[in-house]
């Protein structure tokens, strides 16, 4: 069998043959038994055969683990040797399927500053090319779990610097993320300063939208109360959008209540619930907005805004939910002993108040009659293409259709929409 022929061979008689063999699946085995005996006069001879081809190795299919060997089990002087001979194409070899595994093991066994250095050096330049790079971003990730925050600060510095480009990136708004995880306070503030400040463009992105929830999750009231004020003139229209309404949803339920209220009372001004109801995404936010608004802006405002669209929209999904909340929100107040009358209700079809024996009397919403299907207008206005081909993390199947004005003054550009702060809140097109 192939792993019997090294059977009684001594290493002495393989000099000379120990790069090809590093190349044999098992005779790359056989020389790293050979490192892990620990004999240094062994090792040192397979760093001297091996030393010139250290690079070319890190990338083979084989000779990857016969490097990652080496470099473990080699002394300081010889790992320093060994990662400044590979400075200049470590990048490359960090974006290679096999050279990942080799620079991430290298990475856990370095030793001296001296390596750190190097290390650093050699990646500096490269730190986004690495973050959006399937293979690379491993190495990065590496870099944060194993290295102290200071010696991490090239990778804070290169996010930093390029937000929006790492941020809207599948791979790079996970890295950003372990960033903020292992950052010290000030590096923290830095990346989410950075976020903060694009945070209107990150919220309407597939990836970037991921990132600002994540800042929110961390239940830091700095750093909410920035977000929030981000959003506050755009919130109808970032409701309207895809990614964004669950990051307004998400900003709801975790803003102080001044901020709450800040959202709500924004979602409640010219009449926006009415469209927003009728929105494939806003009518989410909406929902939220139901579950978290205080006593006194929920019953007053919102409610009494919602109440006379439920006969239009009860036979939808949402319709019937947000129905429901309704409801037990009327039980809630009646069994507080806010309520009427059972017997000096009345109601029209819409459940509007209509005038009883005892005077004006709400009518309960179980009154209401079947309606219609919600119609794609809205007070005879077409509805916007992008919402209704338009997506949501609901119905992640449905997808926006670009270059479209939304309904909310915003221009919709690659599925993406864009707030318009100098537009018409509720131009149609």
């Amino acid at each position: 069998m192939e792993t019997n022929r090294f059977a009684g061979l001594r290493l002495e008689d393989l000099q000379g043959d120990m790069y090809a063999l590093c190349k044999d699946q098992f005779g790359c085995r056989y020389l790293q038994k050979k490192l892990e005996e620990g004999n240094p006069e062994h090792r040192d001879m397979i760093f001297q055969e091996i030393f010139p081809h250290f690079g070319e190795l890190m990338t083979d299919s084989f000779g990857n683990y016969l490097s990652q060997k080496l470099f473990e089990f080699s002394s300081d002087e010889q790992r320093d040797a060994l990662l400044e001979s590979i400075s200049g194409e470590l990048v490359s070899i960090a974006l290679n399927m096999h050279g990942t595994r080799a620079v991430q093991k290298i990475i856990d066994h370095l030793s001296t500053q001296r390596q750190v250095q190097s290390l650093i050096a050699a990646l500096n330049l490269n730190v986004v090319t690495l973050i959006r790079d399937l293979n690379g971003n491993h190495v990065i990730q590496k870099c944060l779990n194993h290295l102290p925050p200071e010696d991490n600060q090239f990778i804070y510095n290169a996010v930093a610097a390029n937000c929006i480009e790492v941020a809207t990136h599948r791979h790079g708004c996970c890295v950003l993320q372990r960033c903020i995880d292992h950052a010290t306070e000030s590096q923290r503030i830095q990346l989410i300063t950075e976020i903060t400040y694009n945070s209107l463009t990150l919220v309407q992105d597939p990836f970037g939208n991921y990132t600002v929830q994540y800042c929110l999750d961390l239940s830091d009231a700095r750093f909410t109360e920035a977000i929030v004020r981000q959003f506050l003139g755009n919130i109808c229209a970032l409701s309207a959008q895809k990614f964004s309404s669950n990051v307004v949803e998400k900003c709801i339920r975790v803003a102080d209540p001044v901020g709450r209220r800040a959202i709500i009372d924004e979602i409640l001004a010219d009449n926006r619930v009415e469209r927003l109801l009728r929105d494939s995404f806003g009518n989410y936010v909406c929902q939220t907005a139901l579950d978290y608004a205080d006593p006194g802006q929920r019953a007053a405002q919102l409610i009494s805004q919602i109440r006379p669209i439920l006969p239009q929209i009860r036979n939808t999904p949402y319709g019937k939910r947000i129905q429901s909340k309704i409801a037990r929100e009327s039980n809630d107040h009646m069994n507080r002993g806010g309520g009427f009358h059972h017997g000096l209700m009345g109601g029209n079809q819409f459940g509007m108040p209509t005038m009883g024996l005892g005077g004006l009397s709400p009518a309960p919403i179980h009154q209401f009659v079947p309606s219609h299907h919600l119609s794609n207008s809205i007070d005879g206005y077409s509805r916007s293409p992008y919402v209704l081909a338009g997506g949501h993390q609901h119905n992640p199947s449905l997808t926006g259709v670009p270059g479209f004005l939304n309904n909310f003054g915003g221009i919709s550009v690659n599925g993406l929409d864009y707030p318009n702060p100098n537009a018409n809140n509720y131009q149609f097109i």
